[in-house]
């Protein structure tokens, strides 16, 4: 199985790892011509999503990587990458991707100092870390999404047809069923 890990910022490395430790090929997209590889999945990882939209655009990544995701590309986006894939922002009119019908809330907890980690369940993985960094949650998504999990009444994990979205960190912790979950969504594509 071969994952695409989008490179251009961010927490992209720690994704690698996990992927790779459960025996997935992993390639970096850093450029256009990165998107020649065939590609069985995509990670949006966490980092500064208005940084992440920006260099999508200016790369020439935005618009394949858009198709490819509407296309049923089966994509797990962790904190800026839920944003990335969020059809409406609490905070903001700028979207990105737009491809999972959901309403994100950007630095929901308050900025770093309101960052924590906790242990909480998660529908179809178990109970897992979850590490909040500077984190959003869904304030809002429609019947069509799936609540994977919710930490003091906010939902933090969704899934919408092949798009999981997280807003917490499962790359830096010692847990790897989530990435193990993404990989079965990717098998079953």
């Amino acid at each position: 199985m071969n994952i695409g890990v989008l490179a251009i910022q961010g927490a992209f490395a720690e994704h690698e790892q996990k992927l790779t430790a459960l025996g997935a090929d992993v390639f970096e997209i850093r450029q256009a011509k990165d998107l020649q590889n065939p590609m069985d999945g995509l990670i949006l990882p966490g980092g500064e999503s208005t940084v992440m939209g920006k260099l999508l655009q200016d790369l020439d990544l935005f618009d394949p990587l858009h198709k490819r995701i509407k296309e049923g590309l089966p994509v797990m986006g962790t904190c800026a990458g839920l944003i990335l894939l969020a059809k409406q922002l609490a905070d903001d009119d700028v979207v990105h991707f737009a491809t999972m019908p959901v309403e994100v809330k950007r630095n929901a907890y308050g900025r770093q100092l309101g960052s924590f980690h906790t242990t909480h369940e998660m529908k179809g993985v178990g109970m897992i870390p979850m590490n909040f960094i500077r984190a959003p949650y869904v304030t809002k998504c429609t019947d069509e999404v799936e609540i994977l999990a919710q930490v003091d009444e906010k939902i933090v994990a969704v899934q919408y047809k092949k798009q999981l979205g997280l807003a917490f960190h499962p790359e830096v912790t010692d847990c790897d069923k989530v990435h193990a979950y993404f990989l079965d969504m990717c098998q079953k594509r």
